[in-house]
């Protein structure tokens, strides 16, 4: 391998995701950063060209990039999640450019639940709307670690520090209700390229760093959240398989399979195997043909251990003198509902967690989210399609488990309809231990 290409594997990956109101110019911006940073071959952009003349546009429209169903097209507007992936000399990208509708808030959901950034585009002529509310709630009820509101149209106000000043204090005031941090403020004009890839000349207000240069540098943790805390950096690993292969070139071996989910392993940590108990230590770490001496998160690895001790798919390895994550049958948990067949108490789901399985009844509906206003909704009797609710389960093998919060990986679930194996909802585990009744969480 040559070290350019190297280089290439070895560069940071950053995710980030885009939400705004319909209109608001997130395909725009899409296309506009992969058009200035020289990422989309010259076929793609002479498609885009005559798809822009047959529709009557007086210029290239950059959304065509990424609005590839045809009634998106057709209709000027995202409605699935569209995937991007380019790259600068500094870093690697993955783009989610995903849905301003409501009732594609599931596709939303989808698209950012990944994601280290969140792109949250207003319109300067508008400011912040109800849109922007719900797209920001979502993105912090994800754990997303980093959000960038990009003002964009910034032309169409003839660039003015004043509009951008007071968009930026009402959407820190709405903020400071969410609990949301680490928010960074662009003002951007996507059609023109103003503060997008380069530095504009309309804005010598602003000092900050055009969009593509904030993404370049932005820190990217290695962790699965956000949240300063020890358990934050507890060892998580779900083993996904068990290498036993018989032959005799390898007649002892036996390996687990898996990906790191958070922490770091290294050869002769102790391990504890949950939810058995049983303990071992690490004697080799392996990454296809090579030895390690430790790994971190997202490699995936295979362990080998001392012990000749039963471990099996959906087991979760974790450090002995580390904090442990929960094992409970009871949770609360936070869920955006995907099908069309509502939510109702009392209904029996399979809920994958990491790597295992297991059966789950829903006991009760706590609430519903309106994610408008932000306002809790008792005493609903379901949970419709892009509805968003806290309820809580009771599953019939106890959960290994963290909360959201504090790892992504380990606290998320999804639920299956048993009868049609489709994947129905997806869920944000809650423990009492950081969480208030605010919707934030206490250190």
């Amino acid at each position: 391998m040559r070290n350019s290409e190297r280089g290439y594997l070895d560069m940071q990956l950053l995710r980030f995701s885009t939400a705004g109101s319909v209109d608001d110019g997130k395909s725009t911006l899409i296309g506009r950063l992969l058009y200035d940073s020289k990422s989309i071959f010259e076929d793609q952009l002479e498609a885009v060209e005559a798809a822009s003349k047959s529709r009557g546009n007086e210029e290239v429209n950059l959304a065509l990039l990424t609005d590839g169903l045809r009634a998106e097209r057709e209709q000027g507007i995202t409605i699935d999640v569209a995937y991007r992936y380019f790259a600068t000399p500094k870093r690697k990208f993955i783009i989610a450019d995903t849905p301003g509708h409501i009732q594609y808030t599931r596709n939303m959901v989808t698209g950012a639940s990944t994601a280290d950034l969140s792109i949250i585009l207003v319109d300067a002529r508008h400011g912040v709307l109800e849109q922007t509310v719900r797209h920001s709630y979502i993105s912090s009820l994800l754990g997303i670690p980093h959000i960038v509101v990009a003002i964009n149209k910034m032309d169409l106000v003839d660039f003015s520090e004043e509009v951008f000043n007071k968009i930026v204090e009402d959407y820190q005031q709405m903020a400071q209700t969410l609990h949301i941090h680490n928010i960074t403020f662009i003002p951007i004009s996507a059609k023109d390229g103003d503060n997008v890839v380069n530095r504009s000349e309309h804005t010598p207000w602003y000092k900050g760093a055009p969009l593509l240069e904030f993404l370049e540098t932005v820190p990217v943790s290695k962790s699965a959240s956000n949240v300063e805390n020890d358990v934050q950096r507890a060892f998580r690993f779900p083993v996904q398989y068990v290498i036993r292969p018989i032959s005799s070139r390898f007649p002892d071996f036996r390996g687990y399979a898996g990906r790191v989910a958070s922490g770091v392993i290294k050869v002769g940590d102790r391990i504890k195997v949950l939810p058995s108990g049983l303990e071992s230590v690490v004697s080799h770490i392996t990454q296809a043909t090579e030895e390690l001496s430790e790994a971190t998160p997202p490699q995936s690895i295979t362990l080998q251990l001392t012990d000749d001790i039963d471990i099996s798919r959906g087991d979760i390895l974790v450090k002995t003198d580390e904090p442990q994550p929960h094992q409970e049958q009871d949770l609360r948990l936070d869920v955006c509902w995907f099908n069309e067949q509502p939510l109702l108490p009392r209904s029996k789901y399979i809920l994958r967690q990491t790597t295992s399985e297991t059966l789950a009844v829903v006991r009760t509906i706590n609430y519903r989210r309106n994610i408008n206003t932000l306002e809790k909704e008792p005493g609903v009797a379901q949970i419709k399609m892009n509805d968003i609710a806290e309820i809580s389960i009771h599953t019939a093998q106890p959960l290994v488990f963290d909360d959201y919060r504090l790892n992504r990986i380990t606290g998320s679930v999804i639920f299956i309809d048993p009868d049609t194996n489709e994947t129905v909802g997806a869920g944000m585990i809650k423990t009492e231990s950081i969480w208030n009744g605010h919707n934030s969480y206490v250190i």
